[in-house]
Parts: structure tokens; C-alpha cells; sequence
């Protein structure tokens, strides 16, 4: 159930903090004048600090070098002085304004997105503030740009257009060394760590690791909408070879050069890794991305309850698809408390599928209207690349052992795929005569296939509702399963829209406006960015122990909240791209909540301070700080 309150009484512990009472204050923390580019002074370090004077051990152009240090051209004469770069620079200063002035100047004299993409990679490499202050005030423009639907065209072009490492690789070649390379990474604070094998990047499959271009991507998301400190993110590539034959054969090729590692030897790979990041990084958030099915949920099933760690594909996509759905019951003159009520179709039965489904099912049980989760599965059908998971008895005419189970998928699903099986609908039944059959009111795709969604499909759904809720999941915008304009087309206009990848408005015929959503985990992951981003956002202010279900209900919640009702009535679900750093925050003041809620948040914390307003202040703000140099 949604919490009552967003501010708690807070009392200080050695290194816990747990609810005193729903009241109107939170723990007030002190701010300390300077901080230093290591963890000299606490084991946690408050991200307030960041917004103060800086300590630096680097002088000379070992500070022009340093992306989280440089200024570029913005140095004080006293900083070119005391860092001993007087002379190093152009003379004259010129503040950020002048800075982004130009940078946007030359971005927007590139051709292409990638050309974009490479231009922001390289002024990422070489100045991490001017970077980000220049994302945030172009959010809506460059989010495209830096993750999805650039970042997949990156993705597979990486080993070509490579210029400078980013990150960490634990490759097959490292074993037993993991423990030791940790140590190389130059900063002792990490908070956050984004982690991928590259078995399943976006929809396009295995690109070994050139998959590094996701957690690169989805850390800048985090920083630029989340308020995450960049010098506290790392992202992480486990390069455990490559199926990709294409790779395999390229000579640029930066990745490992054998098929991939599977079974024992693969799990046994991830906990060194595991082990060796725990050794350094104790208390960091660790999440999971473009892990291919069933290694994403063995993973998180493995890890969930021994460190902090969560899966982007299972988790954060499932509570934006949540919140779109929710949002779509109010749009269409409903409540979020109907959710049960709904017919749901989900093509897809991956990872992200499945994942997406439980997300929906533990929302329909916390809402108290099903009888049991069994029940809650009967409201989603599921299709696979075969189709329906059904019951192969239907199919071969033989009634008297529908309800015996469904003899196809007994050596080829897992145990989370079988409960989605219908026993009195024909197995591998299609897309069309599904819908029918069932007359569905919510229909979901996370297939990486481009047009699942065929016309009779969705002129079908749209003939038994007066809104139809269809939402093609896949990333890039080339593999989603229907565009937004067949959507709206299909439909007479009437769809309530909402993609992985972002799709223009579409001008109808009758002169209105066909609102599209963007659906992906950044809101989440800072709406799914904002998911993404501000689930991070509030494990790291809390330093909470483990990530739980509820904090990611909470979070499809908060952000299901926030459209008015006129934004819903045009079939606008989610707040513009531009409010991501409002949504991050709301959704990260809810997690703290839970965490403290749940007695899993460890940071040590005075009374004072509204929780909402020290989420605020917690959060990166991309602005030039005195730098002073520190002599050891």
C-alpha cells in the first residue's frame, strides 16, 4: 500500500537511521567546508559536499586532463595560479554561459546523431560539468542522443568509433585477478555501478563489449535527470566472449575473441566479480542491465538478498510500464484501483517481459482485489516467439485434458514463464485470434521485433475499446513491434500510446494532436529514466542495504501521479522529458521512505530536515566550485 507520509522523525544511530514517527521532519545534516578527491574524512561521504570547495591532490595539466576537474577556459586567475596552470590555458576567462554558448554552437553543426553522440562523448572525456549543465538544459533534445535510439547505432559501431576508455573491463582473461583490478579504478567512492555482459543489448542481441555504450549511457542519465555525483558512478562491462560471428570476424573488434562463457563457468565468473567489487565497494548499488534471459533473473534471484543490487530490465521497466498502465486507467476516466479489472496481452516472454508481468501482478495483489497471485495471473496472457503459452492439449482436440497443463511447455519454460500459462486456451495461439478471443484492453510488447503489432491486430483490439492502451516496449525505435503513427492510425486515433523509444506527436486527420509517451526505464532509471534514477537516487541518499519490491511500486506510483487531468485527457501519461529532474527527485524522496520504512536505510541522519528538501540538496548540480590544491 502507498505510504501515508512523505516526511519522517528521525533519530541518529552509529550507522542506521529507523523511524521515530510519520511526522514533518527528517535528520538535518552538517555540511562540511571542503571534501577531498578521496574518502579521507567518513566512510560515507554526503553528495552535499560536492556543491562546496574542492580539494585535488592533481596540479599542472594533470588538472586540465581530468574531465570531473577541468574547466576548460573557466579557470580563475588565482586557480591557474595555485594549481600551476597559469599559462597552460587561453588568458582570458570565460564563465560556463560562454562555454555552452559555443559546445551547442558545434553540436548542432553535426549531421547526424551519431556525429551528436561522438561530439558528447568526446566533451564528456574532457570536461564532465560543462557535459552535463549542457544535458540538462537540452534534456528533452539530447536524451535521444546519449542513450536510446542513438546508443544502440553506437553500440554496434563502438569498436569502430573508440577514442578513449570509459569504465571498467573484467574480461575471461582476468580470472582470478578481479580482486586485485578493482584497486585501478581511480576513485574510492562509487555509489553506483551499472553492469552488463552485452547478451542482450536494447533489441538488437549480443554485441560482446561493445555493450559498454549502455552503462556509459544509462550512469550520464543518471547523473544529468538523477542528481547522482558523476565522480561516484563507474560502469562495468564482464566481456565473457561473444555468439556474434560478425564481431568475432572484425578485426577492430576490442571485445574477447571465443563464444560466449555459459553454464557453472559463467556464474562462477560473475561471483568473482561480485566478490572482488563487495571487497572495495561494500555499500554500492548495483544494477544489472542487458542481461539476456534466464541469466538476468538466476542473477538477480542469487544476488537480491546478499548485496544492493537491482535488474533495469526486470525491475525499473516493469515500474514505468506499471506506471503507464495506472496512469492510462485515470486517462480513460478510471482508477488505479481497477487495475485488476484489466485484460492484458504481453508479447514477449523474456526477461523484460516477464519481469514486466510481475511488476503488474505484485501491484494487483498489494491492492487487496485478487484472491491470490494465481488469480492475479489469470488477468495476463503471454506469447512467446511461438505464441500463446497455452495448453497444447486444447489444441489437439482433446477436452478432456485441458485442465491436465500444457505438455509443450514442460521442458521449455521456467518455472516464472508457467505461470502465465493458460490450460483452457489452445497453446502457440496467435497474436490476432487472441485478441479476438479475449478483447484485451492493455497490450504490451517486448519482443525486439519490429511489427508484432500487425494492422488487424490492433483494428481488432481497437473495435471492443473506446481507448485502446498499446504500448511497444523494444528498443531502438526500429525494433518496436508498431510505430506511433500505425497506432494512431489503426485505432481512428483513439490510442492512449507509449514506446521504449521515443516517436514523435502525430497530426490526425480530425486536427488533433496523437500524444506519445515515452516508456523506458530512465525515470525509474532517473519517467524510466526518472525510474531508473531516482530508485538510485534514494537507495544512495538512504544507503539502503537491499532493493525491494515495494520501492519500485512506490515508484510506479509517484510517477503514475503526476500527469494532471488535463495531460491525461490529451493521452499524456508522463511528465515531459524536460521535468525528469523533478520526477527523480519525487521518486527518490519515496524510496527513502520505504527504506527507512522497512528498516533498511543506513545513513546516519539528525532531526530537522524535511526528507523532500534534503533529496533536493543531495542531488549533483553541474556548476564550476573552487578547486584548491591539497598537499599530502
Amino acid at each position: 500500500m502507498a505510504l501515508a507520509s512523505s516526511r519522517f522523525l528521525l533519530r541518529t544511530q552509529a550507522h542506521r537511521a529507523t523511524v521515530k514517527n510519520h511526522s514533518n521532519s527528517i535528520a538535518r545534516t552538517s555540511t562540511p567546508l571542503l571534501h577531498t578527491q578521496r574518502s579521507y574524512y567518513s566512510p560515507y561521504r554526503d553528495p552535499i559536499r560536492d556543491k562546496t570547495v574542492h580539494m585535488t591532490l592533481s596540479r599542472g595539466v594533470n588538472v586540465l586532463h581530468d574531465p570531473l576537474l577541468s574547466k576548460g577556459t573557466a579557470f580563475s586567475i588565482d586557480e591557474r595560479e595555485r594549481l600551476s596552470i597559469r599559462g597552460l590555458v587561453p588568458p582570458r576567462c570565460q564563465e560556463m554561459d560562454k562555454q555552452l554558448l559555443r559546445v551547442k554552437r558545434n553540436l548542432d553543426g553535426c549531421d547526424s546523431p551519431i556525429d551528436k553522440f561522438v561530439f558528447l562523448a568526446a566533451l564528456q572525456d574532457r570536461n564532465e560539468t560543462l557535459f552535463y549543465k549542457l544535458v540538462i538544459e537540452h534534456l528533452e533534445e539530447l536524451a535521444g542522443i546519449i542513450y536510446t535510439p542513438t546508443v544502440g547505432l553506437a553500440s554496434e559501431k563502438s569498436h569502430s568509433i573508440y577514442r578513449r576508455s570509459r569504465g571498467m573491463y573484467f574480461s575471461s582473461q582476468d580470472r582470478g585477478n578481479m580482486s586485485a583490478m578493482v584497486y585501478n579504478w581511480p576513485h574510492d567512492e562509487v555509489d553506483v555501478i551499472v553492469v552488463t555482459d552485452g547478451s542482450r543489448v536494447l533489441g538488437l542481441g549480443d554485441l560482446g563489449a561493445n555493450g559498454m555504450q549502455i552503462p556509459i549511457g544509462k550512469l550520464s542519465l543518471y547523473v544529468a535527470a538523477g542528481g547522482i555525483r558523476p565522480r561516484a558512478v563507474l560502469p562495468v562491462v564482464l566481456d565473457v566472449g561473444t555468439n556474434n560471428k560478425t564481431l568475432l570476424n572484425d578485426p577492430l573488434y576490442l571485445g574477447m575473441g571465443h563464444p560466449r562463457l555459459d553454464g557453472e563457468e559463467y556464474y562462477s565468473f560473475v561471483e568473482e566479480w561480485v566478490t572482488a567489487i563487495m571487497t572495495r565497494w561494500p555499500n554500492v548499488l548495483i544494477q544489472f542491465e542487458d542481461f539476456k534471459y534466464p541469466h538476468a533473473y538466476n542473477l538477480l534471484n542469487k544476488y537480491r538478498d546478499r548485496i544492493t543490487c537491482f535488474n533495469d530490465d526486470i525491475q525499473s521497466t516493469s515500474a514505468i510500464t506499471l506506471a503507464g498502465i495506472l496512469a492510462a486507467l485515470k486517462a480513460r476516466g478510471l482508477s488505479q484501483e481497477d487495475l485488476s479489472n484489466e485484460r492484458i496481452i504481453c508479447v514477449g516472454a523474456g526477461s523484460a517481459g516477464v519481469g514486466v508481468c510481475e511488476g503488474i501482478i505484485d501491484c494487483m495483489v498489494a491492492q487487496g482485489k485478487v484472491k491470490s497471485r494465481e488469480d492475479a495471473y489469470r488477468r495476463i496472457y503471454m506469447l512467446d516467439q511461438h505464441g500463446l503459452l497455452g495448453n497444447s492439449a486444447v489444441a489437439a482436440g482433446d477436452p478432456s485434458r485441458i485442465m491436465q497443463g500444457p505438455e509443450r511447455v514442460k521442458g521449455s519454460l521456467d518455472e516464472r514463464q508457467l505461470c502465465y500459462v493458460k490450460p483452457d486456451l489452445p497453446d502457440r495461439m496467435n497474436l490476432e485470434e487472441l485478441i479476438e478471443q479475449v478483447k484485451p484492453t492493455v497490450l504490451l510488447g517486448l519482443t525486439g521485433i519490429a511489427g508484432v503489432f500487425t494492422e488487424k491486430a490492433v483494428r481488432t483490439m481497437a473495435q471492443h475499446n473506446e481507448k485502446p492502451v498499446i504500448f511497444p516496449l523494444s528498443n531502438p525505435d526500429t525494433h518496436a513491434e508498431c510505430t506511433a503513427e500505425q497506432a494512431f492510425k489503426w485505432t481512428d486515433g483513439r490510442a492512449i500510446f507509449a514506446s521504449g523509444s521515443p516517436f514523435d506527436d502525430v497530426q490526425l486527420p480530425n486536427g488533433k494532436i496523437g500524444r506519445t509517451n515515452q516508456c523506458n526505464n530512465s525515470y525509474s532509471f532517473p519517467v524510466s529514466t526518472s525510474s531508473n534514477s531516482g530508485v538510485g537516487l534514494g537507495v544512495v541518499i538512504s544507503r539502503a542495504s537491499r532493493v525491494t519490491p515495494e520501492m519500485f511500486l512506490e515508484t510506479a506510483r509517484a510517477i503514475a501521479d503526476i500527469a494532471t487531468p488535463s495531460q491525461l485527457k490529451e493521452g499524456i501519461l508522463f511528465p515531459g522529458v524536460s521535468q525528469l529532474r523533478n520526477v527523480s527527485s519525487k521518486v527518490a524522496t519515496r524510496v527513502c521512505e520505504v527504506a527507512y520504512q522497512q528498516g533498511l536505510a543506513q545513513k546516519s541522519l539528525k532531526e530537522g530536515e524535511i526528507l523532500g528538501e534534503f533529496v533536493e540538496k543531495s542531488m549533483y548540480d553541474p556548476e564550476y566550485v573552487p578547486l584548491v590544491h591539497h598537499h599530502q
